[in-house]
């Protein structure tokens, strides 16, 4: 008898490949156009980072009646993306045939393995951070997802980054990490992050309330956001983990309630079904599609471990504190680092949540300044060179000169 399930599936393998066959030719047969641009942003997950700065630049100079604009989406009908976009999902037939259509792609994250550019298309990889953890050909070990092969993940990155023409950098340490990192022979576009621009142009009270109040923010309340990042080892599957944290939420809340409120945001990669209820009056639970850089605006203090959200703050110059519970056993076992963290960071680092409590409250002495004033020069000289809030329109200014 014949098993229907190794039919299905051999249907499924020769549809798809069929589909890759047809798309390998269609990248000879057709050229891309100058006037269609192709943004993703998070692989597709959500409207947010630095694609999402440089897109809505061009709104804002008028420019989507002259170019075409496509998203590339997990979920199309779910996302709202303002203007009037073309929306695509990610690997099927409509997504394929932008790629091969666009004369420019703006993408934060890797490609998908099978994607062909043309030659005459041009890619503006904009990435999603400064590095504190090694990246790419940097790592001597991969652990992701159950991932263990080094050798594999290295020329996986190679092969994906040999397609960028334009690399953006926040500042010169991270050139050089990127050049070493990534094999990256293009050019290097050292304008910093253009989803940073917001933090550097739109600081004043007004704008800020204006976005408490589309979350739902409390303006009675000081806002500590908490930022962690994922953790390599913790996962559900391939590109899906765990949220990953020592923090009791419940000491958090009954010591700090009165005074504070506080926004968790996972790291885009984290799918984990949390049930905050009980925190309601405490904790407001953030939805996905919330853009991290206006979470940074209506906070007071950030909270975080080993995430580049660090870098992106320090423009505000506001509080930082660094929860990293597993420190020796995260650089040791997971990641390894660019730099001293405890040496460099301006901000205290601790272990559990009684003496993150003791931090917080510490900070209403006003000696935040007087401890961490020096590293916060240091780290901001160093961190935040290029940032200057133009960025965007640089990048824009560089789609035009093509057209």
């Amino acid at each position: 008898m014949v098993n229907k399930g190794f039919i299905k599936g051999f249907v499924r393998k020769f549809v798809k490949y069929g589909v890759r066959a047809l798309y390998y030719i269609g990248t000879y047969i057709f050229s891309p156009k100058d006037n269609i641009i192709l943004f993703e942003s998070s692989n597709g997950r959500n409207y947010t980072g630095n694609p999402r700065f440089i897109y809505e630049e061009l709104l804002r100079q008028g420019l989507d009646k002259e170019y075409e604009c496509v998203w590339v989406c997990m979920n199309p009908d779910e996302q709202e993306i303002p203007g009037n976009p073309k929306k695509v999902k990610k690997s099927h037939f409509k997504f394929l045939y932008y790629t091969i259509k666009s004369g420019t792609w703006v993408l934060d994250s890797r490609h998908l393995y099978y994607l062909r550019k043309n030659k005459k298309t041009r890619y503006i990889q904009t990435w999603h951070g400064t590095p504190l953890k090694k990246l790419g050909l940097d790592m001597d070990y991969v652990n992701m997802s159950g991932n263990h092969d080094i050798e594999r993940y290295h020329d996986d990155f190679k092969k994906n980054s040999a397609d960028w023409q334009y690399l953006i950098s926040q500042n010169s340490y991270s050139s050089e990490i990127f050049k070493r990192a990534f094999a990256f022979n293009g050019e290097m576009l050292e304008i910093g992050y253009p989803r940073n621009d917001i933090l550097v142009n739109n600081k004043d009270k007004d704008f800020i309330d204006g976005i408490k109040s589309k979350f739902n923010i409390p303006k009675d309340k000081k806002v500590i956001l908490y930022a962690p990042t994922w953790r390599d080892n913790e996962y559900y599957g391939s590109g899906e983990y765990k949220f990953a944290t020592e923090m009791d939420f419940d000491e958090m809340k009954e010591s700090l309630s009165d005074d504070y409120v506080l926004i968790v945001k996972y790291h885009y990669l984290v799918k984990d079904p949390i049930d905050w209820k009980k925190y309601d009056d405490f904790i407001i639970e953030c939805d996905a599609k919330w853009d991290i850089q206006e979470l940074y605006l209506v906070s007071d203090i950030l909270i975080t471990d080993y995430s580049s959200v660090m870098f992106d703050y320090a423009l505000l110059r506001r509080p930082m504190i660094f929860f990293a519970y597993d420190l020796d056993f995260y650089k040791d076992s997971l990641r390894d680092f660019y730099f001293d963290m405890i040496e460099e960071v301006p901000g205290p680092i601790v272990e559990d949540t009684a003496h993150l409590i003791q931090e917080i409250r510490n900070l209403n002495n006003g000696d935040y300044e007087s401890k961490y004033g020096q590293k916060y020069d240091a780290f901001q000289n160093k961190f935040n060179e290029f940032d200057k809030g133009t960025a965007s329109k640089q990048i824009i200014d560089l789609i035009k000169e093509r057209k």
